[in-house]
């Protein structure tokens, strides 16, 4: 074992112990690392061929959501991360800033990836909507299907290999699903060949803080399969 691996286990210890949440070390040894529901879907063809298309293409989307919002927040951290996060919508901090999670949810989100070993200039995080909605309400079935071939192409530009959904509206969105974030958290899905880890949106654990532990777990397993895939 490497001294940066001994050093990352004392800090998960210390994390679990001070929020009272050890006893799922008992858990760990049985997280999957494979696909355990693959999601089927149909071959994607990039309409965008490089990220910086991309961008310019989202800035041009005609939304009825641009009306009322200040900018359009698209992403931020590292483009040839091996880890991408996706989110809901930008809320009102974002907005004002023009970057994903900048608020009180994206503090707890980077404290979360540091519990892991995880910086936030080591992912790359963007939403399903690019735009805030009006009081941050979830955004509307028409609103995330007009953002939805920018975030295939997104996703396959930036080719992580691990993807990180937060909350219903991004698992619903990207899977295609009607299942809950609560009926989907804690398993290994699949998109386009991609690891999926579905887990509880940020926003839910200002809430929630009881939750914490599970979303602990949950970037547990996606840091596992990092590992794994760094390994060969």
């Amino acid at each position: 074992m490497t001294a940066r691996n001994k050093q990352l286990i004392t800090e998960i210890c210390t994390w679990y112990k001070t929020f009272g949440i050890d006893h799922i070390f008992n858990d760990l040894n049985s997280i999957p690392t494979k696909a355990e529901t693959p999601v089927p879907k149909t071959q994607h063809i990039l309409k965008r061929k490089t990220l910086d298309e991309l961008i310019d293409k989202i800035h041009k989307i005609d939304c009825n959501l641009k009306n009322t919002a200040r900018n359009t927040v698209i992403s931020d951290g590292d483009p040839s991360s091996n880890v991408m996060i996706i989110g809901e919508a930008p809320g009102q901090e974002e907005d004002e800033q023009g970057k994903p999670f900048v608020g009180q949810s994206g503090q707890l989100l980077n404290n979360a990836l540091k519990s892991v070993g995880l910086k936030r200039s080591d992912v790359y995080i963007t939403n399903i909507v690019f735009w805030r909605p009006p009081g941050n309400r979830t955004p509307s079935l028409e609103e995330t299907s007009l953002c939805m071939p920018y975030v295939i192409d997104h996703i396959m530009l930036i080719n992580p290999k691990v993807l990180i959904l937060l909350g219903s509206v991004a698992v619903q969105s990207v899977l295609q699903t009607k299942e809950s974030i609560s009926k989907l958290r804690g398993r290994t899905l699949e998109f386009y060949g991609i690891p999926v880890i579905p887990t509880f949106h940020p926003a839910y654990l200002l809430r929630s803080p009881t939750q914490k532990s599970l979303v602990f777990k949950d970037l547990i397993k996606a840091k596992k399969i990092l590992d794994t895939v760094a390994s060969y």
